[in-house]
């Protein structure tokens, strides 16, 4: 059975891969912009996960006795990667916000969340594990939410609740218009069980290569 954990897990590894490959892009003189992509990438990846993880595995921790304050640490870590995600967009397109911020100092912010965050997840899942009541196919539960989420980081919207839930629906809608009119392709979330299934045109198309090295 293929469980949250075991997503997670390919979860994880594919955003360090990623974020690895954001921190290490650099302008060319002659292609000034060729760093745009990987950036970008991330920055939807992490984006649109974080929020699944809000939005659909939080609100179960919350219920479970002494839940709370978990999912509440978990909520509040998840703002503040969310607000390193939004400083690297503010970055990558010069808003005045970031102009005097140095790329290692940003992803020196990202990656310090971004282990909390990972940290957390972790012990929201041992949690769920833990109760014999909690739902059987949490994976799937987070799989359907990442595909409803915003694309971009939205840090000061609310999080909790029916406001965070109505805020991220909305949020996802102007993030699908622009995501439209910029032509911005968005790689489909990654599940444990799915990446060995798609074709070298599939992953060639969602700009999501994990081809092995046979």
């Amino acid at each position: 059975m293929i469980t949250l954990g075991h997503d997670l897990d390919s979860i994880h590894h594919d955003l360090e891969h990623r974020l690895a490959q954001a921190a290490a892009a650099r302008p060319d003189v002659r292609h000034p912009r060729d760093h745009y992509g990987a950036i970008d990438t991330f920055l939807a990846v992490a984006s649109r996960h974080n929020a699944g993880m809000v939005d659909a595995i939080a609100p179960l921790v919350q219920r479970l006795p002494d839940g709370d304050d978990l999912a509440g640490d978990f909520v509040h870590a998840s703002r503040r990667y969310e607000e390193t995600l939004a400083q690297v967009k503010a970055k990558l397109y010069g808003s005045t916000y970031a102009v005097r911020r140095g790329w290692p100092s940003i992803w020196r912010d990202v990656r310090r969340e971004f282990d909390t965050v990972v940290a957390l997840e972790r012990r929201l899942d041992e949690r769920l594990l833990a109760d014999p009541s909690a739902e059987d196919d949490l994976a799937t539960r987070l799989h359907h939410a990442t595909l409803r989420a915003p694309t971009r980081p939205h840090p000061f919207i609310p999080h909790r609740g029916v406001p965070g839930h109505v805020a991220r629906m909305v949020a996802r809608r102007i993030d699908q218009f622009w995501d439209s009119a910029e032509g911005r392709m968005v790689p489909e979330p990654v599940r444990h069980h799915d990446r060995d299934h798609q074709g070298k045109v599939t992953q060639y198309l969602l700009a999501d290569p994990h081809l092995s090295e046979d």
